[in-house]
């Protein structure tokens, strides 16, 4: 790695530093608030597209449709990064933001749950590939000491719009009949294409990169000396986003089920905790990387994530708290992470397919996730509809991501390759 400052470090000013963090902080936040949309709609909008009372076919759907955009994520992210690289961070972003805004808002027409899944799918194409690019922008546009809590902003601002869309919900709770209009919601992020179009400059970082060799990003990343890192980043990615989309996404559910709707504000309020909880280890994780190192931090995180979930789902069994505190808890732990990657993954890979290599390694992880999404509802059927069981079981990946770190490299201290 090159341990030279580039030269757009140099020589872009304050206020497009500024303008490109503000971009990539309100993209990555409206990614969150469509990411929380599902999880807190689910049940009743499943209920109501089923024609269903119960919990019968619910938790099988959930795990259908959370995999369908968990691998639309994974497609989006890869197409979008490579656009990336070949025609700019900004441009390329603009078009994947206008794409999960416009396909979040056409779920209001669904009348099936396939058409549910349909929309989410086309909406994660855009959702999936607007991480990427975000984090490429800033991280080639700010200086290197920026760069632990330029993550910090970055992974907490996800979470910030989870925690947007939990307010909402909880202020005014969904019910079947009314689940549509949060979708709605999930379109308004469209008219922030037009602030990163007009007012966004481009990477000066990537226009050196380019205009030094001709781009070709994916024969490059799947060639020594990328490949392996790449292949330890999947790896990194995809524990994480198992830990989070197969088990820790679904404790709005299982807690709508332990309720058994008699408490309308649960779900949200469980949302609302766990995105509090999440907003502040999105703060900490990169902090923490930046003292302790990218390998022993992601270890020990991982070992604090294992704890925590396997504390709430085995031994707390009802509504109330200490679930909530335990909710918090969880919530900082495993998005600690969502922090830890924005530093780590940049510092892998070269400017001009570094793009493209985050999107890989990031939403290949999500189809890992996907399968396991599949396969907690299954479990959830073979337990009997007990998310806990299930959730617990699925939280052991973290246990692989405890060994997968021992062969990824350390990058503390480095600039970010040219």
């Amino acid at each position: 790695m090159d341990n030279a400052a580039g030269p757009a470090e140099i020589t872009i000013s304050k206020s497009k530093r500024r303008l490109t963090l503000s971009a990539a902080v309100l993209g990555w936040l409206f990614d969150g608030l469509e990411m929380g949309l599902f999880p807190v709609i689910a049940r009743p909008a499943l209920q109501e597209l089923l024609g269903l009372k119960g919990d019968q076919l619910v938790g099988i759907w959930m795990g259908r449709i959370t995999a369908v955009f968990l691998f639309g994520a994974s497609a989006g992210g890869v197409v979008f990064g490579w656009l990336g690289d070949r025609m700019g961070r900004v441009r390329a972003m603009s078009l994947s933001i206008l794409t999960y805004s416009l396909f979040t808002g056409l779920c209001y027409f669904a009348h099936t749950p396939w058409h549910l899944a349909f929309f989410r799918f086309m909406a994660a194409l855009g959702m999936g590939g607007e991480w990427s690019l975000g984090v490429a922008l800033v991280m080639e546009t700010w200086p290197s000491h920026a760069r632990p809590w330029l993550a910090s902003v970055i992974g907490a601002a996800a979470n910030v719009g989870f925690l947007l869309i939990a307010v909402i919900t909880l202020i005014l709770p969904v019910g079947p009949h009314s689940w549509r209009w949060v979708m709605l919601v999930g379109a308004a992020p469209a008219l922030l294409t037009f602030f990163v179009r007009i007012f966004v400059p481009e990477s000066e970082r990537w226009r050196h990169a380019v205009e030094r060799i001709e781009v070709h990003p994916f024969r490059e990343i799947f060639r020594p000396p990328l490949v392996r890192p790449v292949l330890i980043a999947i790896i990194l990615t995809s524990v994480i986003l198992m830990g989070t989309w197969a088990s820790v996404q679904w404790i709005p559910l299982w807690i709508g089920r332990l309720t058994n709707g008699t408490a309308p504000h649960a779900m949200a309020m469980s949302q609302t905790i766990g995105a509090l909880g999440a907003i502040c280890g999105c703060i900490c994780g990169p902090l923490i990387a930046h003292a302790w190192g990218r390998r022993r931090s992601y270890f020990a995180l991982c070992a604090l994530s294992l704890c925590s979930c396997e504390a709430l789902f085995l031994f707390v069994h009802h509504y109330g708290a200490v679930l909530l505190v335990a909710a918090f808890i969880v919530g900082f732990f495993t998005a600690t992470f969502y922090g830890w990657l924005p530093l780590y993954l940049p510092e892998l890979f070269p400017t001009r397919v570094r793009a493209t290599a985050q999107g890989l390694s990031y939403n290949f992880g999500r189809i890992f996730a996907g399968i396991g999404a599949l396969g907690a509802g299954n479990l959830v059927s073979h337990y009997g509809g007990d998310y806990a069981q299930m959730a617990a079981r699925i939280s052991l990946v973290y246990v692989v991501g405890m060994i997968a770190i021992c062969f990824a490299p350390e990058s503390k201290g480095l600039v970010l390759p040219d």
